[in-house]
């Protein structure tokens, strides 16, 4: 990641929010005859004592071979969170070129390959994350002998993250008065409106403080 340190960020309680908020990340390996990426659902292993930073998720097999998952290789996990394009024509302001606004993480670190036990936790967590704000929610021991069937077909892995970097690009910038009428248009516009981006923007220019 490019480091621009007017849009990085080191607070890990932000990080730990990221990977809370939006789960869907992108593994990337180096196998022996070259780069491997699979697209995972990522979870914070809350279980793990003290301040470790450890993520939990899974592959479908044989994507576990693919990956070498196990050899000790150092992988990246990579984290978005809301992003979007950014016009000039809504900052009144000029000159200007267009943009985009968003926030990342680039997480490193050693991937443990899990036991068929550990690997149903990790599925069963999964699906309580995304099922349980549902008004009927689905969970795994609703329909336990399906799922401890289909899980067979899954491999289970953690990463103990032994560095990171974080990026949120924000329009940081801009004058308030710009930055604000950013906020509206991603709010409200008819191509581009991105109401998550926005209230991104939106906290970020609260950070500034009044005035600033």
């Amino acid at each position: 990641m490019i480091h621009t340190a007017d849009y990085a960020f080191e607070d890990e309680a932000r990080l730990r929010e990221l990977i809370r908020q939006h789960g869907w990340a992108l593994l990337v390996s180096t196998a022996d005859d070259g780069m491997v990426a699979s697209h995972v659902p990522v979870l914070l292993d809350e279980d793990e004592p003290g301040d470790s930073l450890v993520i939990v998720s899974h592959v479908g097999r044989p994507d576990e071979l693919l990956h070498q998952m196990g050899s000790g290789r150092e992988v990246l996990l990579v984290v978005e969170g809301p992003y979007g394009y950014v016009s000039p024509s809504w900052y009144q302001h000029g000159p200007a070129v267009p943009t985009w606004d968003y926030i990342s993480a680039h997480l490193y670190g050693q991937l443990e390959l899990l036991d068929a036990d550990e690997t149903y936790r990790v599925l069963s967590q999964t699906v309580d994350q995304y099922e349980k704000p549902l008004p009927d929610p689905v969970l795994l021991p609703d329909v336990a002998e399906y799922a401890h069937r289909t899980a067979r077909g899954a491999a289970g892995f953690r990463i103990r993250v032994t560095r990171w970097q974080g990026k949120a690009k924000l329009s940081q910038d801009k004058p308030r008065a710009v930055v604000e009428r950013v906020v509206a248009a991603l709010e409200d516009d008819p191509h581009y409106a991105n109401p998550v981006l926005a209230a991104a923007v939106r906290e970020e220019l609260g950070r500034r403080g009044e005035g600033a």
